[in-house]
């Protein structure tokens, strides 16, 4: 009896218990990834790029991981942590029984806001580094410029005009050198100017500086300066920087870039002057000036839109010069065209395509 029973629990089709049925092999991989520094993600979450649910990683000090992924692409998005920049997307690729090393992950932090008369952007990415002697970062309380050494002037000069900064303050005629500068530098003399048939010719305005004395007396530094033909300077450019004081009178503030281009200019001696001062100082061919012009508020950079007036200027430095300086009126893609510079840069981009490719039509009186 107990073969028979046997028999029957052995033999070939005659069992009473079905076998296993064999599981499908589960398709699914992993993502693992480090980053730095070890605080600066809160989270980071892989979304299938064909649709479906975001997939939340098991976050670590400095570590990342996504275990059992299907297979298949998808997109992983960082969330940053309060101070830091968020990180681009990065897509990754999901293979069976295979894990994904993504490449190590610096976040960069929040930049600090940028001081007052850079709000719009360093156009240069001027650095104070000495070594770097062609685009050398001067930042002043009143205005901040970037300097040429070999040429003895600056490269460009920015600064911020509000109601603030006018006052009551004489103009003060303290022509100096800027002992600010590296001391094994050349430093431009009051006098370096003398006899050249040139104005020491101010980027950032006396004018626009009278709340104080102290304010009025450092737009004398000669790194402020450079030579200007006299009608370019005294008639053209005046002209213009009274225009802008009437725009802030009116309840506007400004952002003011001025800088130039090209070498040889033709002041009230005659012919074309490279360098004056036994070659020490570049005479500048063109001579521009970019004008943001907005009603009194904050967020400055943020508020610039596409209808914001942006004034682009660019004149010969010629002593023959037209007065009017609306005739000048050009864009600030062609000003950058011509100095390689980055104008505006800490505006949004889209408004920078807008903004920068348009002439100015507005009032100039």
């Amino acid at each position: 009896m107990a073969f028979l029973v046997g028999s029957a629990i052995w033999a070939p089709g005659c069992s009473t218990t079905s076998d296993p049925t064999p599981q499908p092999q589960r398709q699914v991989g992993a993502v693992t990834g480090t980053y730095s520094p070890a605080a600066a993600l809160t989270g980071v979450t892989a979304t299938p790029v064909a649709g479906g649910t975001a997939v939340a990683a098991t976050l670590q000090a400095g570590t990342y991981a996504f275990a059992d992924l299907p297979t298949g692409e998808y997109t992983l998005a960082y969330a940053a942590a309060a101070g830091y920049q968020t990180p681009d997307p990065l897509g990754v690729t999901v293979r069976t029984n295979a894990t994904v090393q993504v490449p190590a992950l610096t976040v960069q932090p929040v930049p600090p806001p940028l001081p007052e008369h850079l709000t719009l952007g360093n156009p240069s990415g001027a650095t104070p580094d000495e070594q770097l002697f062609t685009n050398y970062l001067l930042y002043k309380p009143q205005y901040a410029l970037s300097y040429h050494r070999d040429k003895g002037i600056p490269n460009w000069v920015s600064w911020h005009l509000s109601r603030t900064w006018l006052g009551t303050a004489p103009r003060q005629d303290d022509f100096r050198p800027d002992f600010d500068l590296p001391n094994s530098w050349y430093h431009v003399p009051a006098n370096g100017y003398s006899g050249s048939g040139f104005d020491r010719g101010h980027n950032c305005p006396s004018a626009d500086r009278t709340s104080t004395v102290a304010d009025n007396s450092a737009t004398f530094l000669m790194t402020n300066m450079i030579p200007q033909a006299p009608r370019n300077n005294q008639q053209t450019w005046a002209s213009l920087e009274d225009y802008c004081r009437t725009l802030v009178n009116a309840g506007n503030e400004l952002y003011i870039i001025m800088g130039h281009y090209g070498t040889g200019g033709t002041g009230s001696n005659g012919g074309v002057t490279t360098t004056i001062n036994g070659g020490r100082v570049t005479v500048p061919k063109r001579i521009w000036k970019v004008v943001v012009v907005l009603p009194v508020g904050d967020n400055d950079a943020s508020r610039v839109t596409a209808t914001t007036r942006v004034i682009a200027v660019d004149t010969p430095n010629e002593n023959t010069v037209s007065t009017s300086w609306g005739g000048y009126r050009t864009t600030v893609d062609a000003i950058e065209q011509a100095t390689g510079y980055d104008l505006l840069s800490a505006v949004p981009a889209s408004v920078q395509a807008s903004v920068e490719a348009q002439v100015d039509a507005g009032p100039t009186q």
